[in-house]
């Protein structure tokens, strides 16, 4: 009988911010699998779950699937788990759950829903959520074409962005879809520091002003 691969989201900052649900998965886990030990382990510590953690990245390679595939051949329950949020979105967990599905289709991918920081960003945003695009980050290349298609569709739409390129992300934003286009900047969601700023491209330039750090989740009103 195969083991069962669950694909677990925990939380983005806050480590309360965790369901009951995937609390039992990860304690009852004969693995867990993390793209950062080190961040998995906090919430292990918290709230005493087992210490099998094994490391799996974006720089893993077959060798290391081929050793997950192994795990669950042998009946082995594994949780997969990422830094912070649902496994699977921006992170290399769909690389695995389509590698495992195409060695093995009869094994079970069960998700196990919890955080995200696109649909938290989202829900405080104000901004037309009915249909959104979410693009993950935005591209260096062909970013003309993306841009052009989503103001034609007059879509919301978010990305993850780096602290470093928000000001001159933000300049693009406006050049494309003018400044006083609304976004939301979200940083460092659910933590200490969390701040939202809200408004125009324009005024949102305006009060982030100088160097900021942290998560950041952009969301785009056309």
């Amino acid at each position: 009988m195969f083991g069962n691969l669950y694909i677990v989201g925990t939380p983005i900052g806050n480590l309360e911010d965790i369901t009951l649900r995937a609390i039992k998965i990860l304690s009852e886990a004969d693995i867990v699998l993390a793209e950062d030990t080190r961040v998995t382990s906090k919430l292990s510590s918290k709230y005493k779950l087992p210490e099998t953690i094994i490391s799996y990245h974006q720089h893993s390679g077959d060798e290391k699937k081929f050793e997950i595939l192994k795990y669950l051949l042998e009946g082995k329950n594994i949780a997969l788990v990422t830094d912070a949020g649902t496994p699977g979105i921006s992170d290399p967990g769909n690389e695995l759950i389509d590698f495992i599905l195409d060695k093995e289709p009869k094994i079970k991918i069960i998700p196990i829903p919890g955080a995200s920081a696109l649909t938290t960003a989202l829900s405080v945003s104000g901004f037309r959520t009915d249909k959104f695009v979410f693009i993950g980050f935005l591209p260096k290349k062909k970013r003309n074409k993306l841009l052009n298609w989503l103001k034609e569709g007059r879509l919301t739409f978010a990305f993850y962005e780096s602290p470093k390129r928000i000001i001159k992300t933000l300049d693009i934003l406006e050049e494309y879809f003018g400044e006083e286009t609304r976004v939301l900047v979200a940083r460092e969601l659910t933590k200490i520091y969390e701040t939202l700023y809200r408004g125009s491209i324009k005024d949102v330039k305006m009060e982030i002003s100088g160097n900021i750090k942290g998560e950041i989740v952009v969301v785009v009103e056309i």
